[in-house]
């Protein structure tokens, strides 16, 4: 069953009735960019045909009544600032989502909601800003533009839920473009939609292994860019560049060092990648994100041995005809290629057979398509 089908089932059958409305938000692969988007830097990300679906209501009483179908549970709560937060993790995404719409002015109404999704939990493909645009559109009626739904979720994740995320995964989740990736300035938010070559597929690698953004390491790297910004005295590390970065590092620690090396390099590689990607030299957007990849598992250290073996396998297979590379906030996750059409088969077989051969029954593959970002229902 569909996001969709199985939120209207998960709702008829909690409230006895069926939705009024529906509401839904895609998750994301992040072609090259990682760490870099609260460093007021340059991601290219690309929303994805999986996504997280909101079947809506009116209430019969003053609360927010919700109902996971995926994660089997039930929350309520009265739209009445400040809201507390729940014993289950997934109810503080929906709980700081009201807090925010409300803290910026939003009416938030009492409403009963049932939710469902396709983004795989804890795989990189950003189902938790997924889930938190769906909500808040499903809050507002899909009032919200997507500049603000983003930034409102944003702020929720970082409030409410505790994680320092930065503001690639809601804003493409909320603006991205079918068939397009999204090239964007995570300071001034300003966007470039980047087209995605015809004959290239999005092949996703799901590791299998989970990662935890909030108890993670995610907010650890965070505060080890924040280090290395005090140090260069800049007001983030996208006002660095690598001869800047050398001059000035004495002092620094090695490790810190390292984290601020990856984040200047990444952001040079990711517009050479959207010019590259522009201009369909399937090559250069694979080196670059090999590179990137390297950069990550070397200097941020947020690989783990099994995404690694993954994206050299894909590399062995491309042999220089795409790319490959972690994406997500790291220490598990996913892995995304850019291929071209014609050797998707042969991709796929190879991982399958590589992951029998490990024993890894949790890690699967599918081809992913370039979707649009947030669709009111």
């Amino acid at each position: 069953m569909t996001p969709h089908n199985r939120a209207t089932a998960a709702f008829m059958a909690a409230f006895g009735t069926a939705p009024a409305r529906w509401f839904q938000a895609p998750g994301r692969v992040n072609l090259i960019g990682e760490h870099t988007d609260y460093n007021d830097g340059f991601v290219l990300p690309c929303a994805i045909d999986r996504q997280t679906a909101v079947a809506w209501g009116p209430a019969n009483d003053a609360e927010i009544d919700v109902v996971a179908a995926d994660a089997g549970g039930r929350d309520r709560f009265a739209p009445v600032s400040p809201i507390a937060h729940a014993d289950a993790e997934w109810a503080n995404y929906i709980r700081g989502v009201a807090d925010e719409l409300m803290k910026a002015g939003h009416a938030v109404v009492p409403a009963r909601l049932a939710i469902a999704g396709d983004v795989p939990l804890g795989a990189g493909l950003s189902s938790s800003a997924s889930l938190e645009v769906a909500v808040a559109l499903a809050l507002t009626g899909g009032a919200l533009d997507g500049v603000e739904a983003a930034l409102l979720c944003q702020r929720a994740e970082n409030l409410f839920v505790g994680c320092n995320c930065g503001i690639m995964d809601q804003l493409v989740s909320a603006a991205g473009a079918a068939g397009h990736a999204l090239l964007i300035d995570c300071r001034s938010l300003e966007r470039r939609l980047i087209p995605l070559p015809s004959d290239c597929a999005l092949v996703v690698v799901d590791s299998g292994i989970r990662h935890a953004n909030i108890d993670g390491g995610y907010n650890s790297r965070r505060a080890e860019c924040d280090r290395a910004v005090r140090h260069y005295g800049v007001a983030a590390l996208r006002d660095l560049d690598e001869a800047i970065l050398e001059d000035r590092r004495a002092g620094l620690d090695s490790a810190t060092y390292a984290r601020a090396r990856h984040v200047v390099t990444e952001n040079a590689r990711v517009l050479a990648a959207a010019d590259a990607l522009a201009a369909g030299d399937l090559a250069v957007v694979g080196a670059l994100m090999a590179a990137s990849h390297r950069s990550m598992r070397d200097d941020f250290q947020i690989t783990v041995p099994a995404i690694d073996r993954i994206v050299e396998t894909i590399d062995d297979v491309l042999d220089g005809r795409g790319g490959a590379r972690m994406t997500g906030g790291g220490f598990g996750g996913s892995v995304v290629a850019l291929a071209p059409a014609d050797l998707v088969d042969a991709l796929r077989g190879r991982l399958e057979n590589e992951a029998v051969l490990r024993g890894d029954a949790r890690a699967s593959v599918f081809t992913a398509s370039a979707g649009a970002g947030e669709m009111p229902g």
